[in-house]
């Protein structure tokens, strides 16, 4: 017996018609649509500010009205975490679309995460929620379950244990769900999107189509996509997919701890990769809570130094705003070279002068920075200009993370006919704990080595947790893997991106993946929407790490 699990969002703002991409081109059990994230919580944090009615993700319900008709025929179960800080109010708004509509669909939704009230400052702040208010809504089935914050695996891992009957401690089952869960829920980076090799691929990746899983009994998984639909699917997509976003051998969520150490995937046909082998753990006897709060304001001016003197155009800038900048809590600049000596186009003889400014007093940020900054448009640096004039100062966001006791959380599944049926915590825990490093494999033969890319021989993935940053890094062949975990130290990976040197590093090994999973702690500041750095999430340190030079054997080249 085979549940088909597919994907139609990653994120809010995803692709809106994949919805209908995903219904009518192939068969499907039950779709996910993943739509929060850490900033999203804020996002939708500041619109219920503004109105205490919204907090959901607003494109969702345009989304299915499309094909609200589609999920009737097809009897396509839709789980969507799109309710945000508000999964009754979306619920609410798909029951009136569907009695509009005419199309008789029971919709249920899960609650409880909300704990905004027992953390004072906080904007929103909500537990992350497993899959069995999701399963028991199934289980008295509803056509469309809503969440607010549950894990993003907690999407399968719900419908998987209401389809197989799965008890809560079905934990070697439960924890082959949650890696398929945690390769869909990102959407099309499964299916080439923002993949290290996308220009070898056998598909176009231009469009890629969205992942399902063909999910077994057992909790082993066939990862595929859609016949037709572009992207394609192989063990490096489904590798990077894996180590987005995580960190050690043991991944730990409210449902069971994941030890992804025991995790095998395999070439399956085109297109088609198997996911076997997840062995499980109790979870982790807390939840954890994201915090979003407001930290203060934040502005920034780019200015734009073209030509020669550089260096002394910078120089200048930062002296003569110093005085306006010197009640600011926290002022940054950054020069970023994007300048060519003798360049062919005046966009490359010019490099970025970045300052980015914070404080708690919007006025601080606000005119204080743009009045100084426009009164130098006529005394500053030959060629002065920016890439636009400072604004008023925005409010900016700071994620937190805490934990709370697994039964300090009263999770709820309010079922189609309004019942509200509590949900028990998991029936056991153990607190996670590192796995000693296993043993390497053998060091690679001496022989002729070249300079050249990283990236040549390996591919990397990477993300934000919070203000940590995490890069996966894997080989494709069993000699690039014996070369990479010999030669990719902690020591050599902060050699290579040295803004990393002074912070805490962690390296953790997973043979059967071919990979390696660096941990950076506090790169970040706190969290993306602080904006702390030119990549706030961490999306490109790992391809900055590709693109670093060293001695690779020549056999791997």
């Amino acid at each position: 017996m085979t549940l088909r699990i597919g994907n139609f969002s990653g994120f809010y703002g995803d692709r809106s018609d994949a919805l209908r991409e995903m219904l009518t081109g192939g068969e499907l059990d039950v779709l996910t649509g993943d739509y929060l994230a850490e900033l999203t919580m804020l996002i939708l944090g500041r619109d219920r500010l503004k109105d205490p009615g919204a907090g959901y993700a607003r494109t969702f319900p345009r989304q299915l009205e499309e094909c609200l008709g589609l999920v009737h025929d097809r009897q396509v179960k839709i789980v969507t975490n799109a309710g945000g800080l508000n999964p009754a109010g979306l619920a609410a708004r798909v029951r009136e679309l569907a009695e509009r509509l005419g199309v008789p669909l029971r919709v249920a939704h899960v609650e409880g995460d909300d704990l905004t009230a027992a953390h004072p400052g906080s904007l929103a702040a909500h537990a992350y929620l497993g899959g069995f208010g999701i399963a028991a809504c199934l289980r008295a089935g509803a056509d469309v379950v809503v969440t607010g914050r549950v894990t993003d695996a907690a999407l399968v891992t719900g419908p998987a244990a209401a389809h197989f009957g799965w008890p809560p401690d079905a934990y070697d089952r439960l924890a082959g769900a949650v890696v398929a869960g945690h390769v869909l829920e990102c959407g099309t980076q499964a299916t080439g999107g923002n993949y290290a090799f996308f220009t070898e691929g056998p598909g176009d990746v231009g469009r890629p189509g969205f992942p399902l899983a063909e999910l077994h009994e057992d909790g082993t998984a066939v990862i595929t996509k859609h016949p037709g639909t572009g992207g394609f699917v192989d063990v490096g997509t489904v590798t990077a997919q894996l180590l987005y976003e995580t960190a050690g051998a043991r991944y730990a969520g409210p449902d069971v701890t994941a030890r992804l150490d025991t995790v095998r995937l395999r070439q399956d046909g085109p297109d088609r990769v198997r996911i076997e082998g997840a062995r499980g753990e109790a979870p982790p006897p807390t939840l954890k809570v994201g915090r979003n709060r407001l930290g203060g304001f934040r502005n920034e001016v780019v200015f734009v130094l073209t030509g020669l003197d550089v260096e002394a155009k910078a120089a200048l800038v930062r002296r003569q705003l110093a005085p306006a900048l010197g009640k600011v809590a926290d002022a940054r600049w950054e020069l970023v070279r994007t300048d060519r000596p003798d360049a062919a186009t005046e966009e490359t003889a010019s490099a970025l002068l970045r300052l980015v400014v914070r404080d708690a007093d919007q006025q601080a940020v606000g005119r204080a920075l743009s009045g100084a900054a426009v009164e130098l448009a006529l005394a500053s640096y030959p060629g002065f200009h920016v890439l636009a004039p400072p604004g008023k100062g925005a409010p900016y966001g700071v994620f937190e993370d805490a934990y709370v006791p697994q039964d300090a959380v009263e999770q709820v599944a309010v079922l189609p006919d309004g019942r509200r049926v509590p949900v028990a915590p998991a029936p056991d825990s153990a607190v996670p704990e590192d796995v000693p490093e296993p043993p390497l494999p053998g060091p690679p033969p001496d022989g002729p080595t070249r300079r050249a890319p990283l990236g040549l021989v390996a591919g990397a993935r990477s993300g934000d947790k919070g203000g940590h940053a995490n890069v996966g890094v894997w080989a494709r062949t069993d000699a690039a893997w014996s070369w990479l975990a010999h030669t990719l130290t902690v020591d050599r990976f902060r050699a290579l991106l040295p803004e990393t040197a002074p912070l805490p590093v962690t390296r953790h090994v997973l043979p059967r993946l071919r990979a390696l999973n660096f941990v950076v702690e506090g790169i970040l500041g706190e969290g993306v929407a602080a904006q702390a750095r030119f990549d706030p999430q961490a999306k490109a340190l790992g391809e900055w790490l590709r693109s670093r030079h060293l001695d690779i054997p020549e056999a791997l080249l």
